[in-house]
Order: structure tokens, then C-alpha cells, then sequence
């Protein structure tokens, strides 16, 4: 009895296994069409991204210098922080940027299991369709941490995750300094990059000094910024919101 016992539990562990085994690299999960880093195109287009927000100081003065810009953006918004500013969701909204899906209260995505993961999405969702009356389109996990399990849970809530160009992780959360965040975008920008930013968690000044830099050097360059789906859809990959 006891051999039966350990036999159908290493059998379930395999099958588990096998049902939520990665693909191996980024090319096979771009194959799959579930995940996006980047977009092919020879415009000069570039998505500027935001996560863990919003914040009432930094996300307001980063929609300040995307009007004086003429710039869109995607906000990675966390669903609790959310909640508490409806009407800075509706600003970002009116001024025509994109509202994403960030869960609802940042976990380690190591450690939720699919349940919990749902309801992160989807209290995240409510609370953005409450605001804006819009469901988001895309969702982008904490950390950058994802399997198959975290994509078939966003597809099956009709998200498409979002990561960002390898070569455009600012990271500007730890505070390494204007320049080298101004540097980190302005040298590797590329038609099509998706570039990482956050408006929540340490004083975000650096972010904000080096995006006012990065949004006038790109554009003498001729770079325009758009949202991820306007991005998306060069590539004729079109999401929807409700």
C-alpha cells in the first residue's frame, strides 16, 4: 500500500511537471506568442513602461513630462495602490496612456499558487475598470518572474504579459544615478525596445531627472513613444479591452 501511495505521487509530481514545464529560452516563449519583450519595426517607436504604482507625487509629475513631451506610456499599476488613487487612474487614462495589470498586491511569484494568482488579476482588473471603465489588456508579473502556469493563468483572463527589452531594465529602483539611467535608455534605444521604469518604492527623482533627459534626447532623434498595444500592434499582435 505504502509503495502504491509514493508510486501516484511521484506520478502526479511528473505530470505536474511535465503540464507546467518551461519553454527553454526567450525564443520559444516568443514562439509561443504569449510573452513579448519587444516589437519588430523599422518606426521609430519605443514603449516606456512603469511599475508599482501609481504613486500621487511621481506617477503625476511623469504625466507632466509626457504632456510636455507629447509622450505615451504604459503604467504596470498594483491593484491596491490602485484602489487608493482612482482619480490618478482616470487622469492617465483621459490623457490617452495605457492602464496595465501588475496583481493587486506585488507577491513573490515564486511563491503564489494559481488561485491566488487569479484573484491578484482579477481584483487588479476590478479596480482598474472601476476607475476607467476599461479591463486591461496586458499584465506584467513582479519581478519579471514567470512560468507556464503564471501565462496559461494571464491568457486565461485574456492578458498577454509584458516584460521589457533585455538591454532596457533601467533599473532605476535602486537609485544608481541619473546618468546611468539616462545612458542605460539613450544607448541602447532601438525601434521597437520596451524600456523598464518605476513610479513607486524608493524617492523616484533619479527616474524622473533622467526621463525628462531621455524623453528630449530620443526625440531629436525622431523617436516617438507610444503605449505597449499601440507598439503591439505593428506587429499586428492586437489586444482588447473591454
Amino acid at each position: 500500500m505504502k509503495k502504491l501511495i509514493v508510486c501516484m505521487l511521484f506520478f502526479c509530481f511528473v505530470i505536474q511537471s511535465v503540464v507546467y514545464a518551461n519553454p527553454k529560452n526567450r525564443t520559444e516563449w516568443e514562439e509561443t506568442g504569449n510573452v513579448v519583450w519587444e516589437v519588430q519595426t523599422n518606426k521609430k517607436l519605443i514603449a516606456l513602461t512603469f511599475d508599482d504604482g501609481p504613486h500621487p507625487k511621481y506617477t503625476n509629475e511623469i504625466l507632466l513630462l509626457l504632456d510636455k513631451y507629447h509622450a505615451k506610456a504604459t503604467f504596470f499599476v498594483v491593484g491596491q495602490r490602485a484602489r487608493s488613487y482612482p482619480e490618478l487612474l482616470k487622469t492617465m487614462h483621459r490623457k490617452g496612456h495605457e492602464i496595465a495589470n501588475h496583481t493587486y498586491t506585488h507577491p513573490n511569484m515564486n511563491q503564489i499558487n494559481t488561485n491566488r494568482l487569479q484573484e491578484e488579476m482579477k481584483k487588479t482588473d476590478e479596480v482598474i475598470y472601476t476607475a476607467v471603465k476599461i479591463r486591461p489588456a496586458l499584465f506584467r508579473p513582479p519581478g519579471g518572474n514567470f512560468n507556464t502556469r503564471v501565462v496559461e493563468t494571464a491568457k486565461a483572463n485574456q492578458h498577454l504579459v509584458v516584460m521589457w527589452s533585455w538591454t532596457q531594465d533601467t533599473k532605476d529602483w535602486a537609485n544608481p544615478g541619473t546618468k546611468k539611467i539616462v545612458n542605460k535608455v539613450c544607448r541602447n534605444a532601438r525601434p521597437g525596445n520596451i524600456v523598464l521604469f518605476h513610479d513607486f518604492g524608493r524617492d523616484r527623482t533619479q527616474t524622473i531627472q533622467a526621463l525628462d533627459i531621455i524623453l528630449k534626447r530620443l526625440s531629436k532623434e525622431g523617436y516617438q513613444f507610444v503605449t505597449v498595444s499601440e507598439l503591439l500592434a505593428e506587429n499586428q499582435i492586437h489586444v482588447t479591452n473591454e
